[in-house]
C-alpha cells in the first residue's frame, strides 16, 4: 500500500466527522439535544458497522452553536486496537438565517484533539473496512435513511486541531506506534458550487487532508523495522 493510499483511507475517519450533519438534519426539524445524540449513534453505528458513542450533543438555538462532545468510532469485528476514531470536541456554528433555505451555512467546524488509529487487519485496514461498511449502507438503506431531506452546506471554515495519528498491524498485537498530524485550515467549502451534500463534504476533507499532510506512514515499513529489531533481540539469545 503506497503513502497516498493509506493517508487517503485512512484519512476517512475524519470525513466520518460529517455523520454530525445528521444530527444537525434533526436539528432543522426542531429535535431535542437527546434525540440528535440517538440519531447519530444510530445511524453512524449502522453505517461504519462499528460502535459509534457520543458524550453529550448540546445545540444552542440562540447563537447557532452545536458541541459535540466525545464521539468514539470503534472497529469493526475483527480488529485489535480500541477504536478507530476519537474527537474530543466538535463544535459547529451555524448561519440561523440559512437553516429554512436549501443550502445551510455552516460559518465554522472545529474539530479539536482527534485521535486515529489505522490499524491493518489480516485482509484490510480497519478503514477499509468501515468504508465498505458504509458503502453497503447506503447501497441497501431506504432514501429517508441515507440523506439529510436534500439539504446541501457550504462550510465557511474548517479546523482540525490538536490531532495524533497511531497506526497498528498484526505484528504489534494491538500496540501502536504514534504519528503526529499538523493542523488543518479548510475554507469555504462548497461555497463555488453553491452547496455540497454531506457525502461530498466527506469526499472533499479527506481529498484535501490527504494533501496537507507531509508526514506520510508505511505498514510495509513499519513491518520491516519491526522484523528487524525482533532480528536484534533474538540474536542477543544465540
Amino acid at each position: 500500500m503506497t503513502k497516498n493510499d493509506l493517508i487517503k483511507k485512512g484519512l476517512m475517519a475524519f470525513a466520518l466527522a460529517v455523520l454530525l450533519f445528521l444530527g444537525i438534519a434533526f436539528f432543522l426539524r426542531g429535535s431535542l439535544d437527546g434525540l440528535v445524540k440517538s440519531a447519530i449513534e444510530h445511524y453512524g453505528s449502522a453505517m461504519t458497522g462499528a460502535s459509534l458513542k457520543i458524550g453529550a450533543v448540546e445545540i444552542r438555538t440562540t447563537d447557532g452553536q452545536t458541541i459535540i462532545s466525545n464521539l468514539e468510532i470503534g472497529n469493526p469485528t475483527g480488529f485489535k486496537t480500541s477504536h478507530a476514531l476519537k474527537v474530543a470536541k466538535i463544535d459547529v456554528v451555524v448561519d440561523m438565517s440559512t437553516l429554512t433555505t436549501d443550502v445551510v451555512v455552516i460559518r465554522k467546524i472545529v474539530i479539536a484533539a482527534p485521535n486515529v488509529i489505522y490499524e491493518k487487519g489480516e485482509q484490510m485496514t480497519n478503514f477499509d473496512a468501515i468504508q465498505k461498511n458504509i458503502a453497503n449502507y447506503l447501497g441497501s438503506a431506504k432514501p429517508d435513511e441515507k440523506n439529510t431531506g436534500g439539504k446541501k452546506f457550504i462550510v465557511e471554515q474548517l479546523l482540525v486541531r490538536d490531532a495524533k495519528a497511531e497506526a497498528s498491524a498484526p505484528i504489534l498485537a494491538g500496540k501502536t506506534v504514534a504519528v503526529p498530524l499538523p493542523d488543518i485550515v479548510l475554507n469555504d467549502i462548497g461555497k463555488a458550487k453553491g452547496g455540497v451534500t454531506s457525502g461530498e463534504l466527506g469526499q472533499v476533507i479527506a481529498d484535501a487532508l490527504k494533501q496537507k499532510l507531509t508526514a506520510g506512514f508505511s505498514f510495509d515499513s513499519l513491518a520491516a523495522a519491526t522484523s528487524k529489531v525482533g532480528g536484534a533481540i533474538k540474536s542477543l539469545f544465540k
